[in-house]
């Protein structure tokens, strides 16, 4: 019986997760509303929480799907090309930029939801974060042999911000970014730069 009810609660669970993706792809984190979501399920709103805390989780759990899918796209962008340090980060960048580009909000959906450091944010979301940032620092520990790895945490995380605002800014049509056009000129222009 508890068995049962467990494969229960994991079919909701991810019929959810599911129905939640499709919603935040198709108008953002802003639709997802319990009601609608129990409605195509379909089930109560109650059982919505018997399988989650709150929408948070479940917008959480659809974040950590584009984690994934934005690891395997930047990873295959260097997959087995064995490019120079600038080059295998501008091939990151690139992927990235398409990755935004063709999803934009499940990508948003990454940054619109409200963690803090106070958060008790997932292990598993901070380790699907960590990936991302391990295809960064690896070209960065030979462009920087002399960093240590605090450093090298830190370049990571500049180049990333930088990358992701550059991206941000392009995407939002913002009066500081550059037509979508030209992002990756721009973004190649920067890393070069950092990584000659």
């Amino acid at each position: 019986m508890a068995r049962d009810t467990a494969q229960k609660h994991d079919a909701l669970r991810k019929r959810l997760i599911d129905l939640a993706e499709v919603r935040i792809a198709e108008g953002g984190l802003d639709v997802l509303k319990a009601r609608d979501l129990a409605a195509e399920a379909p089930c109560s709103v109650g059982a919505i929480y018997n399988v989650f805390d709150d929408l948070k989780d479940i917008a959480l759990a659809v974040n950590g799907r584009t984690f994934q899918r934005i690891g395997k796209t930047v990873g295959a962008a260097v997959h087995e090309r064995n490019l120079p340090p600038r080059d295998t980060l501008i091939a990151l960048s690139h992927a990235y930029l398409h990755f935004a580009t063709e999803n934009p909000r499940l990508w948003r959906a990454l940054f619109d939801i409200e963690l803090t450091e106070d958060d008790d944010t997932p292990e598993w979301y901070l380790a699907e974060l960590r990936q991302l940032f391990a295809y960064i620092a690896a070209p960065l520990h030979e462009v920087f042999p002399e960093y240590n790895d605090t450093d090298i945490e830190l370049m990571t995380r500049a180049l990333f911000s930088s990358v992701h605002g550059i991206v941000l800014l392009g995407l939002e049509r913002r009066i500081s970014g550059v037509p979508p056009e030209m992002l990756e000129r721009m973004i190649e222009l920067v890393l070069s730069n950092i990584a000659d």
